[in-house]
């Protein structure tokens, strides 16, 4: 598969788009996260109130993919329970190992199903995931 099949127009647009791209005031977790073996990086700040996530955002220097990746995580999860932020970053860590491969199932994901052919791309597995292990680690850690 070429890496041009994989950057579509939502890819493209998440990896540049500034919305997600920022500092929240009154964070309740900051997070850093990032993936050694290419020096993507996200620092990733939850602000949590009622055990939901009210607002989110990240900062943070890497590929498309892992840019992107991180902004459509974070439209997902805004506004979800951490119960529910952390089923959907399950699904998606599921969908990048090609253990769920039915669209039908990946329906939750909205428009981080995207990066699904991802999975047909070794070395840019940990770039896409990377963001979501991030979210998991953050939501453990409150």
């Amino acid at each position: 598969m070429n890496l041009n099949e994989i950057y579509t127009e939502v890819i493209t647009e998440h990896s540049t788009s500034a919305r997600n791209r920022r500092h929240l005031e009154q964070a309740s977790v900051t997070l850093a996260g990032k993936n050694p073996s290419c020096g993507d990086e996200i620092e990733l700040e939850l602000l949590v109130r009622d055990g939901k996530i009210a607002d989110a955002s990240f900062t943070g220097v890497g590929c498309a993919i892992s840019q992107a990746s991180a902004s459509m995580m974070i439209d997902l999860v805004k506004g979800k329970s951490l119960p529910e932020a952390r089923q959907l970053a399950e699904l998606f860590t599921a969908m990048i190992q090609r253990k769920v491969t039915n669209d039908r199932d990946l329906e939750p994901l909205e428009e981080a199903a995207a990066l699904k052919s991802v999975s047909n791309l070794p070395a840019r597995v940990k770039c896409a995931a990377m963001p979501w292990h991030t979210l998991e680690t953050a939501i453990e850690g409150l």
